[in-house]
């Protein structure tokens, strides 16, 4: 592709992924430039034998999907939203998987030397708050990872999960309330949620 390198510096996503309607392989760029980011995200959630493949049907479903794309600069949020709704399906899974974490306090899933996850009280998920988080119904607990561990703000996650930004708010706050009250006895610090809608 002979305007590979111009469009790599100088084309948004959202330019990129308009040019791979006519040329499918500028697409390509959208796997380069976020890959690894989605791929962290799934790792963090399910852990390293599902995030080769979920990750990879990410970008395929992405690809296949990419003439609906209504991001207007970075696609981030939209490709965390597929990501997301494909983790869904394995929610009783990952679900155990936080059960096992919060019983046994041992997090099989740190492999990444990041800190993504510091969103959430300044460290990784600690045992008890993976308790909370198994918890939680999907929803608001898709909506706090992506906040804390994809670090997207009120308005991409609403983007992300395609609800309106008050729905997020709320999500964020009862996801936060939960897991307030698994960590109380302690008087520990969750999480930081700055602007989260108190009336819940």
């Amino acid at each position: 592709m002979g305007h590979g390198k111009v469009m790599e510096s100088v084309a948004s996503d959202a330019e990129v992924v308009e040019i791979s309607l006519r040329e499918p392989a500028a697409f390509e760029q959208i796997f380069d430039r976020h890959f690894d980011v989605i791929h962290r995200y799934i790792h963090r959630r399910v852990g390293p034998d599902l995030a080769d493949d979920l990750a990879a049907e990410t970008f395929a479903l992405a690809f296949e999907r990419r003439a609906s794309c209504r991001a207007g600069g970075s696609v981030l949020p939209w490709l965390f939203g597929i990501a997301t709704n494909l983790l869904r399906r394995g929610w009783r899974a990952e679900r155990r998987e936080l059960r096992a974490y919060g019983r046994s306090g041992v997090d099989q899933w740190v492999g990444y030397e990041d800190e993504a996850a510091a969103r959430i009280d300044g460290a990784s998920l600690g045992a008890r708050l993976a308790a909370a988080l198994a918890e939680m119904r999907p929803r608001e607990r898709d909506a706090l990872l992506l906040y804390a561990l994809a670090e997207l703000s009120y308005e991409e996650i609403a983007f992300a999960l395609d609800v309106p930004l008050g729905t997020v708010s709320t999500w964020l706050h009862r996801a936060r309330r939960c897991a307030q009250s698994e960590l109380a006895e302690d008087g520990d610090v969750v999480l930081t949620t700055e602007g989260v809608d108190p009336s819940g």
